[in-house]
């Protein structure tokens, strides 16, 4: 637990002087009864108890007093509360990689079949799109609450030629925020590391790039985008500068591989080519935009990521200033104190 304004905490020495003013008291209050034997008897026919019990509303009251101060300094700490988002963007290959069947019945089945689960999942006042991509990318669903038209969505999925993972993202944010231009750099995916797979970090990016951050990585609470793909980029955009579009704008980009770091033989129009995932892309993607990035070896595994997934994006931890119930604490702290004195002694301490 952490406090906003910190420095009003030194409020807390007055606790210690209280107590300190309270047992002067009580030693006053001892001399005086000594001059009196009449109320010397009467204490000892109350008994250890009831002697004691004059002490509870008054430490009652100095517990209130603490927890009252302690609110005033704005405490906070980091909560599992319900999500903010109110968008999600799935964003699915569609490549011709996808038929391969190496997560039963096909990769695309399987990933067909977990992305309707997972829409099923979501609350209904969450609003989802889809886009597909292969070598070029397309919003085949706008966000919408309808759960009928994002399962045909899905359900009209064609395997193409291409992998375009940029041109998804871009798609995606274009999506998200339509008011805006997104132009990225598009590299010659045909020479030897055209496409940079590491990616660069937002420290080491050039001043022009800096200039155009606005918001930290991560911080959009209004949408997210998850990211389905079982190859490496052939054609499109970089997916690393467009995975800094969506950090810049504080989107948060969940990756998901499907298929095996090993990759396969894949038949495709008489010829044979070898599918493979680049998962040092999609882990930077994640990096990037602070999301988190999962791998899928076959379709159970693929299911139980969009459910953990699920509950990730209803509910998730965030700081959270935690004054009222300090506030409610100590008053209620301060009631029952009151309360205790006035039914005990018939006034207040």
């Amino acid at each position: 637990m952490t406090f906003l304004w910190p420095n009003l905490l030194w409020l807390l020495l007055a606790v210690p002087a209280l107590v300190g003013l309270y047992l002067l008291m009580l030693r006053r209050k001892k001399k005086t009864a000594v001059r009196y034997a009449a109320l010397t008897m009467v204490k000892d026919a109350m008994g250890i108890g009831a002697g004691f019990r004059r002490h509870v509303p008054p430490i009652l009251f100095l517990a209130a007093l603490t927890v009252m101060i302690a609110a005033i300094a704005r405490p906070a700490a980091v909560v599992t509360l319900p999500s903010q988002r109110s968008t999600v963007i799935l964003v699915m290959d569609v490549s011709g990689s996808m038929r391969a069947e190496d997560v039963e019945p096909t990769r695309i089945a399987a990933a067909q079949a977990a992305a309707k689960a997972f829409i099923e999942e979501q609350p209904r006042d969450t609003r989802i799109g889809i886009v597909a991509f292969a070598a070029s990318a397309l919003l085949v669903q706008p966000p919408t609450n309808n759960r009928e038209e994002l399962v045909e969505a899905i359900d009209r999925f064609q395997t193409q030629r291409g992998t375009a993972i940029g041109s998804g993202l871009l798609v995606a944010m274009q999506t998200l925020f339509p008011g805006e231009n997104f132009e990225v750099q598009t590299p010659d995916f045909r020479r030897r590391g055209g496409a940079r797979r590491g990616g660069t970090s937002l420290d080491d990016r050039s001043p022009e790039q800096a200039e155009k951050k606005v918001v930290p990585p991560g911080s959009y609470q209004s949408a997210v985008v998850i990211l389905l793909t079982d190859g490496q980029t052939t054609t499109g955009p970089d997916p690393m500068e467009s995975a800094h579009i969506a950090a810049d704008h504080g989107v948060r980009v969940y990756t998901v591989g499907v298929g095996s770091v090993e990759g396969t033989t894949l038949g495709y129009e008489g010829r044979s080519m070898r599918v493979q995932l680049d998962e040092e892309s999609l882990q930077t993607i994640a990096d990037l935009t602070r999301g988190q990035y999962f791998r899928a070896g076959n379709a159970t595994e693929l299911k139980k990521i969009y459910e953990a997934m699920n509950a990730q994006l209803i509910m998730e931890k965030t700081k959270t200033e935690i004054t009222a119930g300090f506030s409610a604490l100590a008053a209620a702290l301060a009631l029952i104190s009151v309360t205790l004195s006035m039914l005990w002694f018939n006034r207040v301490f």
